[in-house]
């Protein structure tokens, strides 16, 4: 997978200590997305807006607000996450990830 004509942010979005790690890019036509990886880890993330998580490659079990059952998810695969919700990740090999903002 490739993305052209996009602009980098140079500095890299550092959470959890080092465990997940990201760059913003933003497309020609405005819309932005982060690429990163998420190391082996449980991990518990908050969104603002909705987002597709694109899993490129490793593994993980996922868990939404709200829901008490995990799902496990591995490269190829990708989840939905609403906006203003949460979501908790155990990543068992990392995780090469592109996040579309909604």
């Amino acid at each position: 997978m490739k993305f052209e004509n996009v602009t980098v942010t140079k500095r890299a979005n550092v959470y959890f200590d080092g465990k997940c790690v990201s760059h913003t890019i933003e497309l020609a036509d405005g819309t932005s997305k982060s690429v990163g990886v998420i190391l082996p880890a449980t991990l518990t993330f908050t969104t603002g807006k909705p987002e597709i998580m694109e899993l490129l490659e490793g593994s993980c079990n996922v868990t939404l607000a709200g829901e008490s059952e995990a799902v496990a998810y591995k490269g190829g695969e990708s989840f939905s996450v609403p906006g203003d919700s949460s979501f908790v990740i155990e990543v068992i090999e990392p995780v090469h990830y592109v996040c579309h903002f909604g």
